[in-house]
């Protein structure tokens, strides 16, 4: 299955600082490509190599919360350079393990970097997590780690992921959420710009709530297992990121990050991991 392509210039951006050998870039996305979780903030150092640990630390956060076992068969959905698969691959056993992303360099770096352990199975394949390109009932637990907000529609992808879901298997996101003061400022703003769309992030949705998150499980068929507000969590990886990006030459990128953490610092955007379940009676 081909699939559309979407504009996400920050990958650029890091692609380009990887394969010219750029160590900080190396040592904070070359695994992960997401926000950071300290679970004391204000023992965060601001090194790359801390900002490593924490990075390691959120996707781990994420899958536990989506009760990830052995023999499990899992999709890691926009699953960038499989490093939520390379943690898996590390931490359990016995695990068919598939990565989706719609950005075929992405999943070229992921194959490089990445060798089964412990009797794991590892595939990657390109394509369209609104589009899963997978049987009914086929998997038992999918992940999708801080990249559902570039997603065509959240609604389509939850209705792919209960399809494929086995009755029972779990959903675990993580993802900006919007309170609804901030989500209603941003559909007055879209009356005369489209806020989803950023120099450096591509399309990115955070008109979402937590509410919204709740009508969306059960008009689609989950149960929301859980949900963990993490914001103050993840407040030591603007920096780290500010500093990266500013240091690669990368300004706008570095503004844009800055910009995000001024709307979480004031409390108008959250940093939540959801977990939902397939719902048995259907």
């Amino acid at each position: 299955m081909r699939s559309a392509k979407i504009s996400m210039p920050y990958f650029d951006i890091l692609l380009d600082q990887l394969n010219s050998g750029e160590p900080s870039v190396q040592k904070v996305f070359g695994r992960h490509v997401h926000w950071g979780y300290w679970a004391n903030p204000d023992e965060a150092d601001g090194t790359v190599e801390d900002f490593a640990i924490a990075a390691e630390n959120l996707c781990q956060r994420v899958y536990n919360a989506a009760a990830v076992q052995e023999n499990d068969r899992l999709l890691d959905a926009g699953c960038g350079f499989g490093g939520t698969i390379a943690s898996l691959n590390e931490q359990f056993q016995n695990l068919n393990m598939i990565g989706l992303n719609i950005d075929p360099r992405q999943l070229e770096r992921a194959r490089q970097q990445i060798t089964p352990l412990a009797n794991n199975k590892i595939t990657f394949i390109e394509g369209d997590a609104c589009q899963l390109p997978f049987d009914d009932n086929s998997l038992d637990t999918i992940l999708a780690v801080e990249c559902i907000f570039h997603f065509p529609s959240r609604e389509l992808f939850f209705q792919e992921a209960q399809r494929v879901l086995r009755p029972g298997g779990h959903l675990g996101i993580c993802d900006f959420v919007s309170t609804p003061i901030f989500k209603a400022l941003q559909q007055f703003l879209a009356i005369f710009t489209n806020p989803m769309i950023s120099g450096t992030f591509g399309r990115a949705d955070s008109c979402v709530t937590l509410s919204d998150y709740r009508a969306l499980a059960q008009k689609t068929g989950f149960q929301l297992a859980s949900h963990e507000d993490i914001t103050r969590q993840t407040l030591p990886t603007y920096p780290v990121v500010c500093r990266v990006f500013n240091h690669a030459g990368f300004s706008k990128a570095a503004q844009d990050v800055a910009a995000v953490e001024k709307i979480s610092r004031v409390g108008l955007l959250h940093y939540l991991i959801l977990s939902f379940k397939a719902d048995l009676s259907l």
